[in-house]
């Protein structure tokens, strides 16, 4: 679970694990008709959509499913198992839902809309009392049609069936610590859209992208051989670290004692190896302990937000990460979904000179993936980002942005959604000419009239800063003194870039290089 905590004016985010996992369910609850809590009073069903529900019964059981005017029948398999799938229903309710078997379960208040899981790490976690104006956002949390759900953080090998949580309404009690990006995103299709919202948040702080992708389709592929190689020898040093482990907790606990007799502060406590096993960062384990028992529900798309976990590992992300998007399409059997990313913001310290960087090369690998896959988009945000914080508490902006993509490609609503971005360079002379799509009506600088954030080399890859110019409403003109015979440009290729070229409609302007030279992260692939 996800606890917040205040200290002062800080807001830490500390994550636990549920100290349950389902891997099924009591052979007498299956006596009576079940459903997993994703089906619950308050969900929200996807609309103009063939809506599956499932759950369990006795092996044989008739089940019939009632909503809506509509009822349909199964029976139950061996393995107590059933499914069925709803007509396509309109957007509105409340409806509700009966599902009979020997016993009869009502679900109320269901209503019919649009559904969208919140997904990644903790700044699609971060919680909406955590943010810019959090207070106020609370407050106002009043929408009885905007529904929340949130799935426990479980780390297993095992695929679960179900989970513990419920569908709420949204209300500033059950709003305040529920995804910020998620919630502020659904509010803007509400408000938009007039339709139901649904919201499924599966966040979980610090999470690999490797650990939500199931393990045999890793294993599948060589280019992960080295990564599941080191997790299988993490795997077989367990015992002995766990023996270790517990060793030193003994020596620990005295420790302790005597520091608290004494008046003392305690030493740090050792490191459970634990976390390895069942934590965030192995190979499948979100997949199974959070994303499978959602797998299937009526779904419009994904918002995601997450890589700071992977930077290290950028150049192996351009294959992962639309190798996980894939894999989640496949198994829900819905189609090439909407699949939204936001990528990394601006952290760390600034450059005094051009230098390579992994973050931007993970946000180059994010960028890519737009190539690769269709219905994807990305919510860029190098301008919404702190230096000194990891998780900037401006989370407006990002579901603003977020929300712009789905608005405009999803639901077809005219607007701007997509941050100009790099197409073309031209060498004239001593110059740069670049030539940048989606520029909507015209580029534009933030702050001052000069662009800032590019470098510029020759032939011996070594870049300094350049200046810039705008030509055209989709061309930038860049130079520096020192370099005569330029060969490529660069535009906010760093951690933490100062950079200010935005369209007209206040997008700013994707990071880039016109360069395929190898970057820091090239050979890391574990």
């Amino acid at each position: 679970m996800t606890r917040v905590e205040r200290r002062g004016w800080a807001v830490v985010i500390s994550l636990s694990l549920s100290a349950w996992v389902l891997t099924g369910l009591p052979a007498r609850a299956r006596a009576d008709v079940k459903t997993p809590a994703i089906f619950g009073s308050h969900m929200v069903l996807e609309r103009d959509m063939k809506d599956p529900v499932w759950g369990w019964a006795e092996p044989g059981e008739e089940v019939a499913v009632s909503i809506a005017g509509q009822t349909k029948t199964t029976k139950a398999g061996a393995d107590g198992a059933w499914r069925v799938v709803l007509d396509p229903m309109p957007a509105g309710g409340p409806h509700e839902m009966t599902i009979k078997g020997k016993n009869t379960l009502t679900l109320s208040d269901v209503l019919i809309g649009e559904v969208w899981i919140c997904s990644g790490q903790s700044n699609m976690q971060w919680p909406v009392i955590a943010t810019n104006s959090g207070e106020l956002e609370v407050k106002g949390a009043k929408h009885p049609r905007i529904r929340l759900i949130s799935v426990p953080q479980v780390g297993t090998q095992t695929p679960q069936q179900d989970f513990k949580g419920e569908w709420q309404t949204c209300r500033p009690e059950t709003t305040a610590y529920f995804s910020a990006v998620g919630y502020l995103f659904g509010r803007r299709l509400h408000d938009t859209l007039e339709v139901p919202i649904g919201l499924i948040n599966d966040a979980w702080g610090g999470s690999a992208c490797e650990a939500w992708v199931r393990g045999d389709i890793l294993a599948a592929d060589p280019k992960y051989g080295p990564l599941l190689k080191n997790w299988e020898q993490i795997e077989r040093d367990y015992p002995r670290a766990k023996a270790e482990f517990d060793a030193k907790m003994v020596e620990w606990k005295k420790a302790a004692d005597k520091a608290k007799s004494d008046g003392k502060p305690a030493p740090p406590a050792p490191s459970n190896p634990e976390w390895n096993m069942n934590g965030n960062s192995r190979p499948g384990n979100i997949y199974n302990g959070v994303l499978k028992p959602t797998i299937g529900y009526g779904i419009r798309g994904v918002i995601w937000y997450q890589g700071e976990s992977n930077a290290g590992r950028a150049y192996q992300y351009r294959d992962l990460f639309p190798l996980m998007i894939k894999s989640w399409r496949d198994e829900w059997g819905q189609g090439d979904f909407p699949f939204f990313w936001v990528q990394l913001a601006d952290f760390l310290d600034e450059a005094p000179e051009p230098r390579e960087s992994a973050w931007a090369e993970l946000r180059e690998a994010q960028t890519m993936s737009m190539s690769r896959l269709p219905q994807t988009g990305e919510a860029v945000i190098i301008d919404a980002g702190e230096g000194k914080d990891i998780h900037p508490r401006n989370k407006q902006d990002v579901a603003d942005r977020l929300a712009r993509w789905a608005l405009a490609t999803v639901y077809n609503t005219p607007m701007a959604y997509h941050s100009p971005s790099y197409k073309a360079m031209e060498v004239k002379g001593d110059k740069v000419v670049l030539t940048i799509d989606h520029c909507g009506g015209g580029l534009k600088t933030f702050d001052v009239s000069e662009p800032r954030g590019f470098a510029i080399a020759g032939e011996d890859h070594k870049f300094v800063w350049a200046k810039a110019k705008l030509i055209s409403p989709t061309q930038i003109e860049v130079w520096a003194d020192a370099v005569k015979s330029p060969k490529a440009v660069r535009y906010a290729w760093a951690d933490n870039p100062v950079c200010n070229v935005y369209s007209a409609e206040g997008l700013p302007m994707t990071p880039f290089r016109t360069d395929d030279w190898p970057g820091v992260t090239i050979h890391n692939d574990r």
